[in-house]
């Protein structure tokens, strides 16, 4: 068995009375290479990320998040940063350094009366979903229910809930923060006010949340599911899913993709969920529901919980995944022809192309009030492969980045901070948008060190 070893970002190791010293002050567990739970602790949602930390230090409350970041700093350790351990591309663990993992600190308190949630940052979005729903009330939040609540929201977070109530960082009342420097803040709108900026879409760049107040909103049953076509149908079903939103209420969020069915059949599906009355999501619905032929339709009434689970099954864990993405501003017939053309050469039936619409209540917040930035955007493009050998690795990665190419032409240059993989500095730049430069001087406040740097890195100035 391979022992692994926490070491300086100059690549010393840490002698054990010094790790030693600081489990005596932390509550919670300090794993490393060889304990028991070491590397079920280090494994997240996608397989393709194999990585070994030096340290696990997995929190149980805000005590310990300060006393890593502490231990963190004092010998100058590579710090990744965990809540969910959904993200893509894997930054929630690192090689060698300190993970500091809040997984574990997943509570969640609902005040009806209030409408508002506080939710610590491990939790997950079927947590949030299952404290609200028995009040009736909902947070704008991500379509898959294991997605980290942390991660989705400081990123932007887009769901079936935001052409209505806005992203999920739009529904943030105040962040609880442990910055570089081991204190505890706080940012909302009148205390940091700058930092609250930050936080709404500016990744995990100025330092640790480790709990989130939100609003909460009055949601339900909600009509949705799933319409499902023939492959081959696939054009004009993306067609006319662009003329029916374009005219869809707010209350109306609709996704549209290529994928395949559990037992490998290509086809084209539509997932709808409609918030307000239902007897008029009855009305809306139905042009979508009468058109084409389609092969399955599971649209209902639905508890919104239940709505928020529909996407899980694609989402398993334990599988390797690769992907692209980018906005675009118009759904052209030639993006569609390419979108499906591309799409059909999926070389595995789990891999996926995702069309997200925007709109609504995203778009009536101004680009320069939050940092997230891409308010105007019409459409995100999720290119999204998904695979269960390793040794096909090179083959389904190869599809998503040649697709993404093909792309190219059509896109706004604009991407989705949660949806970004390993495409490098200046597709992160671009994520920004015009709130870079503000954003560099806030990290330059915040993180000069570069502390936090294992996210959608915002380098400050030198």
């Amino acid at each position: 068995m391979i022992i692994h070893t926490l070491k300086r970002r100059d690549g010393t190791v840490i002698d054990k009375a010094t790790i030693e010293a600081f489990r005596r002050e932390f509550r919670g567990q300090a794993l490393q290479s060889g304990d028991d739970g070491y590397d079920k602790a280090r494994r997240v949602w996608n397989a393709a990320i194999d990585r070994s930390p030096g340290l696990i230090a997995r929190c149980v409350n805000v005590a310990d998040v300060v006393s890593a970041v502490n231990f963190a700093r004092a010998q100058n350790l590579l710090v990744a940063v965990r809540g969910g351990g959904h993200n893509v591309a894997g930054r929630a663990v690192c090689d060698d350094g300190i993970v500091i993992d809040m997984s574990v600190m997943m509570e969640v308190s609902v005040d009806p009366a209030a409408r508002t949630v506080r939710v610590q940052a491990g939790a997950l979005l079927c947590d949030v979903d299952r404290a609200t729903h028995p009040h009736g009330l909902a947070v704008p939040a991500g379509v898959v229910s294991k997605t980290g609540i942390a991660g989705l929201t400081l990123g932007g977070g887009i769901g079936w809930l935001s052409r209505k109530y806005g992203l999920t960082c739009d529904n943030v009342l105040s962040f609880e923060v442990v910055t570089a420097e081991g204190e505890i803040t706080t940012a909302d709108a009148k205390t940091n006010a700058d930092l609250f900026w930050g936080l709404r879409g500016g990744g995990g760049n100025f330092g640790i949340v480790t709990s989130f107040l939100y609003r909460a909103h009055p949601v339900s049953t909600v009509l949705g599911g799933l319409i499902l076509y023939l492959r081959d149908q696939a054009a004009p079903v993306l067609r006319f899913y662009r003329h029916f939103m374009t005219t869809a209420p707010e209350e109306l969020t609709a996704y549209a993709g290529l994928l395949s069915t559990p037992e490998g059949l290509p086809v084209v599906g539509v997932m709808a969920c409609y918030c307000g009355d239902l007897s008029e999501g009855e009305r809306i619905l139905k042009p979508l529901r009468a058109f084409g032929s389609h092969i399955f339709d599971a649209i209902e009434p639905i508890p919104y919980q239940a709505m928020q689970t529909l996407a899980d099954p694609p989402n398993m864990d334990g599988t390797h995944n690769y992907w692209r993405s980018t906005f675009l501003k118009d759904l052209s017939d030639d993006a569609i022809d390419l979108l499906v053309a591309h799409g059909n050469l999926a070389q595995s039936p789990l891999s996926r192309t995702i069309i997200q619409v925007f709109g609504g209540a995203i778009g009536r917040v101004s680009s320069a009030d939050t940092a997230f930035a891409h308010r105007q955007a019409t459409y995100n493009i999720g290119i999204e492969a998904q695979w269960t050998d390793p040794d096909e690795s090179k083959t389904h990665i190869a599809w998503t980045r040649d697709f993404s190419e093909a792309l190219r032409p059509y896109s706004s240059h604009g991407y989705f901070l949660n949806f970004i993989g390993d495409e490098g500095r200046d597709t992160v730049r671009e994520a920004f948008g015009a709130n870079h430069a503000r954003l560099v001087e806030l990290k330059t406040k915040y993180d000069p060190a570069n502390f936090f740097s294992l996210n959608q890195n915002v380098e400050p100035r030198r």
